[in-house]
């Protein structure tokens, strides 16, 4: 959730620090602050709101020094005003705070502080580290930090300064990521990559149980036991246009159009059209352990949920085994049935969703294999995991996923089709699918040039109060995908459904006020999803169709209709979620919406 940033060399701190918070606020923009060291002491400027308040009140009040932190804040304990915003100051101003994560046992370390003559002067969970770090420090800052952690249940990603120990900066992480970057005379801290990527690619990933202890010109890392590690230094290869607007309004209409070439990205070196196969150097399943997978379960949250449900499908039709998808936030606590012949698929853009995480852990606890699929080179999952799938789709900035969502659909049938391969798939049936994922990148771009159409069709509804959005079968996921997006970046209510569950219950919404979107190309339930398109008709709804061709069946029946081109029936998840994609786009910004970055919503889920 929350966005740390950390800055120590021979340059002023504070531009780097505002830098690196613009480059992660999509982690939260609930408020924002940094705190530098000078001439002895502690600064700290904080703002409530986005980013740009913090600037104005350091125009006012600037702040000099080259050793600082700052903080973007996604609110959890505490309404996001500015006395809740980080960071945050001991009792007596010398030890200051960033936080990301939740400290659970919070308000017994509140409660033992205050009779210990602390005053609390924020309702978050953070202030008491930073309390206890004063308390108990006596010597060097890390040998504080460690000390107050052991008193500390819950997750944390910590940077720390002190005014007692000054030019340093002391890391710690359990359960939200962080990681150091390395430059000359000169280092960084930040929650990820993007925050500074404009002066290192050189990085080192801390682990949970670590405490770094940063310095201008070198840093050490420690383990829980105090014991020196000497971890991997890694390198970042993004673009770092890949990190900016490049001219497009928003993020998210970047991304949606990027995904001809993100989509390419993921299938590059992994398919083999005249084989009707593919190569997945990354899973680290041998033929023996392929053959002896007796079931699936995938687990994701949110976007990636819907991914995993279409991967459902792909794998059960193709593969011939047995699958679930298990809500990740739900899977640890239900006492699932995993054994040693389970594969275990987690799904995460980030590779830092807390409840992924947790339930990857809980099903290697249990004997299970697991995968990753993941947007990020050296997340916590991608380094768990028993073996992965990265996406390549490169930085997803936007809040709502857009194109991590069709990449994982690829990555997922590229799975799918390699394990089919192995248990018997025909060489025939895999180069359709093999030649229909090839086509992919060119027919997205169809599907693109098109946008202009999913604009005229925002217009008509962009005041409407509901949506609901209809599929069957593999398009089924599209149409919660669909109602996702609208939701997120829009705040108008939407509700997927199976498009055969309408005369259920949902058929009670239809009037002529009601915009229905029916995901209906050309598949084997094609005909089933007219009869649910005459039913809404008959009650006045406003219907709006994803089809794939022209349809006699639907003459007379459509309000609006988006053409998307025609592939083999597993595929046209890929291809029928990028208008949807785009109306959602299109309306939110019809309504004044914040579409990159939506209230209440943060990119990277790392709490519970």
């Amino acid at each position: 959730m929350c966005g740390i940033i950390g800055y120590i060399g021979g340059k002023p701190a504070v531009p780097y620090l505002l830098e690196g918070l613009r480059r992660m606020e999509y982690r939260g923009y609930d408020s924002a602050g940094v705190a530098v060291q000078f001439d002895g002491a502690l600064g700290t400027r904080r703002a409530a709101g986005k980013i740009a308040r913090l600037e104005s009140a350091l125009a006012d009040a600037p702040l000099d020094g080259s050793c600082g932190i700052g903080h973007t804040r996604w609110a959890t304990h505490g309404p996001p005003t500015e006395r809740n915003a980080h960071p945050h100051l001991s009792k007596d101003g010398t030890v200051a705070v960033v936080h990301n994560g939740i400290i659970e046992n919070a308000n017994a370390l509140r409660a033992l502080l205050t009779g210990k003559g602390y005053e609390f002067r924020s309702d978050t969970d953070t202030e008491v580290i930073a309390h206890l770090v004063q308390e108990l420090l006596d010597g060097s800052l890390e040998d504080a930090v460690m000390a107050a952690l052991r008193e500390v249940d819950g997750t944390y990603g910590l940077a720390i300064m002190s005014s007692r120990d000054p030019g340093k900066i002391v890391a710690a992480r359990k359960g939200s990521p962080l990681l150091v970057g390395i430059g000359e005379g000169e280092h960084f801290l930040a929650s990820d990559a993007s925050a500074i990527l404009a002066h290192t690619r050189q990085v080192v990933y801390l682990d949970d149980g670590d405490v770094a202890v940063i310095e201008a010109n070198g840093y050490r890392v420690l383990d829980v036991n105090a014991a020196p590690r000497s971890p991997k230094v890694d390198r970042i290869d993004w673009d770092l246009g890949a990190i900016e607007r490049g001219g497009y309004p928003h993020f998210m209409l970047k991304e949606i159009f990027e995904q001809p070439q993100t989509v390419e990205n993921t299938m590059r070196g992994r398919l083999i059209v005249a084989d009707g196969m593919s190569k997945l150097g990354g899973i680290n399943l041998t033929h023996e352990q392929l053959m002896a997978i007796d079931n699936v379960i995938i687990t994701a949250c949110g976007t990636s949920w819907h991914s995993a449900l279409i991967g459902e499908m792909m794998i059960e039709e193709l593969c011939r085994i047995p699958v679930e998808v298990e809500y990740a936030s739900e899977f640890r606590y239900k006492n699932p049935i995993v054994t040693a012949n389970t594969l275990c698929i987690v799904i995460s853009q980030s590779g830092e969703t807390a409840d992924t995480l947790a339930a990857m852990r809980e099903a290697k606890r249990r004997g299970a294999r697991t995968l990753g699929l993941v947007n990020v080179v050296g997340s916590t999952i991608a380094r768990e995991d028993d073996g992965g799938i990265y996406l390549h789709a490169g930085p997803e900035i936007g809040v709502a996923s857009t194109k991590a969502f069709t990449s994982q659909v690829v990555a997922l049938s590229l799975f799918a089709l390699k394990l089919a391969r192995k248990r018997g798939l025909s060489v025939t049936r895999g180069m359709e699918l093999a030649r229909a994922l090839q086509a992919l990148p060119a027919q997205i771009a169809e599907v693109l040039s098109r946008a202009e159409q999913a604009e005229q069709i925002a217009e008509e509804f962009k005041r409407a109060p509901n949506f609901l959005y209809l599929g069957r079968g593999v398009n089924f996921p599209v149409a919660l995908e669909g109602a996702l997006k609208l939701k997120e970046i829009s705040y108008i209510h939407a509700e997927g459904y199976p498009a055969a569950e309408l005369k259920h219950g949902p058929i009670a919404l239809i009037d002529e006020m009601m915009p229905v979107v029916f995901v209906a190309p050309h598949d084997a339930v094609f005909d089933k999803v007219v009869s649910n398109v005459q039913e809404v008709k008959a009650r006045k709804g406003n219907i709006i169709a994803i089809t794939s061709r022209a349809e006699p069946a639907l003459f007379g029946l459509l309000d609006y209709e988006f053409r998307i081109p025609e592939t083999v029936d597993l595929l046209t998840p890929v291809l029928a979620s990028i208008p949807l994609q785009l109306l959602a786009y299109y309306i939110a910004v019809k309504r004044g919406s914040n579409v990159d970055q939506p209230r209440n919503l943060a990119k990277s889920v790392t709490v519970e």
